[in-house]
């Protein structure tokens, strides 16, 4: 076995059992970890392949350990069909796409502004019919070009001003479509073959043992100042792959 292959593959394990940690903390951000540091290793959907196994598992667990869903579902429907049909339709435009890793690093960096700032809105309950579709489908198009499932998601969610236990669960609910429909998107591309697919099941190993030493550390940590440091490590992240893509 070659050196650099075994280096490769206890550097996917690093990196699945620290964005699973940060999972644990937050309640969010595997993917968008996940993404960051893979990047600097392999191609966005290289990655994004991956991220489906680890991600679903995470995401439903998140998911099912809350409140009833249905009541949820019902709310968040219209955001969930735009974004399996975002993602569909975003596959299209990521087959087409040079310099994914450029589109990523915006995206981290966009991310990372908007998690830094003091800025916060409210959604009205009337205006949800017609915001949650567009914001639904907006995910699915980033989360096909990027694999990164947040904006403009979560701070739409955020906006709904749910209960914190109803705001991770809808998050859950989000990350898990966005994730199905990145699995769909990428089988249709063959980028989800059996090598893949095992690889991914292999990642959700380190990715979920994060996740349950990120869960001990949630009540030891500052949860607003981890939150901070990570979007500055987002910031940096995507810039530098923004520079390197230039």
């Amino acid at each position: 076995m070659e050196p650099h292959f075994v280096t490769h593959i206890i550097y996917v394990g690093v990196v699945f059992a620290l964005a699973g940690m940060v999972k644990g903390i937050t309640g969010m951000g595997l993917p968008t970890v996940a993404m960051a540091l893979l990047a600097f290793v392999m191609p966005p959907m290289e990655a994004a392949a991956l991220l489906v196994v680890p991600s679903l598992s995470t995401n439903g667990w998140q998911l099912l350990s809350g409140r009833p869903l249905y009541p949820l579902w019902l709310r968040l429907r219209g955001m969930m069909a735009g974004i399996f049909l975002g993602t569909l339709v975003g596959g299209a435009l990521l087959m087409r796409l040079d310099g994914g890793g450029t589109v990523l690093g915006l995206a981290l960096v966009l991310y990372a502004l908007v998690g830094l700032s003091s800025w916060r809105w409210t959604v009205p309950a009337r205006h949800e019919p017609w915001m949650a579709p567009l914001v639904g489908a907006g995910t699915g198009v980033l989360t096909a070009a990027t694999g990164v499932f947040v904006l403009p998601a979560v701070p739409y969610l955020q906006a709904l001003k749910m209960e914190r236990d109803e705001l991770v669960q809808a998050m859950g609910l989000s990350f898990a479509m966005s994730t199905m429909a990145l699995a769909i998107m990428l089988a249709a591309h063959d980028a989800w073959q059996p090598a893949a697919a095992g690889a991914s099941f292999l990642a959700q190993l380190p990715a979920l043992a994060g996740m349950l030493v990120g869960q001990r550390l949630r009540k030891r940590l500052q949860p607003a100042l981890f939150r901070r440091c990570l979007f500055v490590v987002l910031l940096l992240a995507g810039t530098h792959l923004v520079l390197g893509e230039g």
